[in-house]
């Protein structure tokens, strides 16, 4: 197994029977869903929320590496990988524990943009502190 405990947010997602397709496997847009929970976990714990700006996903990938079906629990591992001026990029690692073995990898990059203009805005700096202070304890050095 991957070290997770590198990743400061671990997200628990049960799979659900409706997340399946028509082939018996988890849909790809769901895996889309599965990270975006694991991103959103990782913003409020920076209260981004009730800054005065909004988050944007400006690109995101995922790569699968093993079909997940029903019934299953995903670890939903996120971290910040790099900060930028305006934008930051996340990466995930999906666990799978019925494979015991990542099952995804994928990543986005997230634009702050301010709430009132909707144009691009630096982090603020006290975000940016709480990333860098995030990841550090588990040993991500950004």
């Amino acid at each position: 197994m991957q070290d997770l405990s590198h990743y400061p947010v671990i997200h628990q997602q049960s799979v659900a029977w409706g997340d399946m397709d028509a082939f018996g496997h988890v849909n790809n847009v769901q895996y889309y869903r599965y990270m975006e929970s694991a991103r959103i976990r990782y913003l409020d714990a920076l209260n981004i929320f009730n800054q005065n700006v909004v988050t944007v996903v400006a690109s995101s990938q995922c790569k699968y590496l093993s079909p997940v079906v029903y019934p299953d629990q995903l670890k939903v591992a996120t971290r910040v990988e790099e900060l930028r001026n305006s934008a930051f990029r996340m990466s995930y690692i999906l666990w799978s524990e019925a494979q015991n073995n990542i099952v995804a990898t994928g990543d986005a990059v997230v634009v702050c943009v301010d709430n009132k203009t909707m144009q691009k805005t630096a982090i603020p700096e006290s975000i940016k502190e709480q990333i860098r202070k995030f990841e550090l304890a588990v040993n991500n050095n950004i």
